[in-house]
């Protein structure tokens, strides 16, 4: 009798601390509800566990007393789901465990992935559950197991241990990019691999590939190999590149920006270039008068939509000569006269130019993209609009005409934050412009933060899709590749933890900052 009221307080204890239970409250079970055998149970000798430091991160910890869970050689990660295999091997391998497949049976020290939860939950949340000698990440998709993963790996980083506890974490905003200029430099597809290796552990899931301006034409081309580049990626090292991307759930977004930018493409064929009234060259520039400039674009969008699986698509729009003169009527008049054809007396300069957006996203639309172009090349005053669904890139505030970020967005659209005050990396500074420190957007820079340093109304905050940090190689050799790499680590640190929380972080910037060099 004595022998049964200890046993029965014992398991009281246990159950009221929590060291017991599964999720739903019920004992722990493995991935397939098959019951675990009974591990030795914390005791209150264990104090609450606290949440781990993580580069983002984690948005919500409930805290348990037990010993917590670290990786071993001879345990295994094991998958509840076969479509799970990839980010079972890739954190087994870096855990140094062994990958166990696709099993129903449980063993001490086991990390387990799997799928679950509601379907309307975010694809890109997970749990993360240590709970008894072992560890479940669950989510509603691979994505977020993917990030479990991250997390995981972050906290038991030179053999820390994960403590015990359940952690529930998605990120605020669904893109959370970095874009690289590769047209003006060359970067080699290795350096390239690197980064998307950075991105992935940092939770980042879009890559964007700036591959065409004037400097240069940066991916090898079968349709036109006439404007590529000496210096340039072959399409077996894209491929390889969008592989490993994938393998991170990171969707590499391409940018073929036009109808400015386009210098390489002139270069080839120059007979395309815009002229003015008085016959002098707009640099960059080509004339959307003429049927064959739209042709070339076109068939440079449909070639890369075989090479760029995901679903996005950067149309540039940027920066048009045309229109960043007082009067473009006056200025070109064939495009003057090709707008009235198109549109009417009325037409302009300006519908032209908004027409050629539309067609371009028309082409990107049929290869199954979701188009996004720079904020400047949608401009006021239009009879021609552009499509519905073109996303806004927000990058400046200082074009001819310039509209608050509040015009677009209480238009209805959709806006991914470049905001060149915080987010723009130029090489060399020119202008007015100044390398980005992490600091400055830990600190003081939200998604909402759109244009120089004042949030847009919280009313709008739905339609920002997320954000990223650009690299501009407006004077291409002011930095080595390597150096780019260093000058941007902070920064990237810096914008997803403000893209996965916009909240005040808890850690200062020094507490973040000794983070980020703990973790590598």
């Amino acid at each position: 009798m004595l022998i049964t009221v200890a046993v029965t307080a014992v398991v009281a204890v246990a159950l009221s601390l929590g060291l017991w239970a599964g999720e739903d409250g019920g004992p722990t079970v493995s991935g397939r509800g098959t019951a675990a055998e009974p591990t030795p149970s914390p005791t209150r000798s264990y104090p609450l566990s606290s949440a781990p430091n993580t580069i983002p991160a984690v948005r919500g910890h409930t805290p348990e007393r037990g010993p917590g869970w670290r990786p071993a050689r001879g345990q295994r990660v094991v998958v509840s789901d076969a479509g799970l295999a990839d980010e079972g091997r890739l954190i087994a391998g870096e855990l140094g465990m062994s990958y166990g497949g696709d099993r129903d049976d449980t063993r001490a020290g086991d990390l387990r992935l799997a799928l679950g939860r509601g379907g309307s939950a975010n694809p890109e949340s997970y749990t993360l559950t240590v709970r008894g000698g072992q560890v479940t990440i669950s989510a509603p998709a691979d994505a977020g197991v993917f990030y479990g993963t991250r997390t995981l790996k972050q906290t038991v980083r030179d053999g820390a241990t994960a403590p015990e506890g359940v952690m529930r974490d998605e990120p605020a905003k669904p893109q959370r990019g970095l874009m690289l200029d590769i047209a003006r430099k060359h970067f080699t597809a290795g350096w390239i691999e690197d980064r998307v290796r950075e991105l992935g552990d940092l939770k980042f899931n879009q890559l964007g590939l700036h591959f065409s301006d004037d400097q240069g034409f940066r991916i090898e081309s079968a349709s036109h190999p006439e404007i590529v580049s000496a210096q340039h990626l072959t399409k077996a090292e894209v491929t390889s590149i969008v592989r490993l991307a994938r393998s991170r759930h990171i969707t590499v977004v391409p940018e073929i920006d036009s109808p400015g930018h386009l210098g390489a493409v002139i270069a080839a064929h120059p007979d395309l270039q815009l002229r003015n009234a008085q016959g002098v060259p707009a640099r960059g520039a080509v004339d959307i008068s003429k049927p064959a400039a739209a042709e070339i674009v076109d068939d440079l969008l449909d070639e890369y939509a075989g090479l760029f699986p995901g679903d996005q698509w950067h149309l540039g729009g940027d920066e048009y000569q045309a229109l960043m003169v007082s009067d473009p009527q006056a200025s070109y008049p064939q495009l003057a006269a090709a707008a009235r054809r198109a549109y009417g007396s009325g037409g302009t300069v300006a519908d032209l130019a908004t027409g050629w957006l539309n067609d371009r996203a028309a082409t990107v639309r049929a290869n199954g993209r979701v188009p996004r172009a720079w904020n400047d090349g949608f401009y006021a005053g239009t009879s021609v609009q552009p499509d519905k669904d073109i996303k806004v890139a927000y990058w400046t505030g200082k074009e001819i005409g310039a509209r608050v970020p509040a015009e677009y967005l209480a238009a209805g659209r959709q806006v991914v934050n470049y905001n060149d005050e915080f987010l723009y990396y130029v090489l060399g500074e020119p202008q007015t412009f100044v390398y980005p420190t992490g600091q400055r957007i830990y600190e003081q820079w939200t998604p909402r933060v759109l244009r120089g340093t004042e949030a847009v109304p919280a009313q709008y905050d739905a339609q920002i899709l997320g954000g990223s940090l650009a690299v501009w190689c407006d004077l291409a050799n002011s930095q080595t590749q390597d150096q780019v790499a260093a000058g941007i680590r902070m920064p990237l640190r810096a914008t997803v933890q403000k893209l996965w929380d916009p909240t005040r972080p808890e850690l200062t910037w020094a507490e973040f900052g000794k983070l980020a060099d703990q973790l590598g």
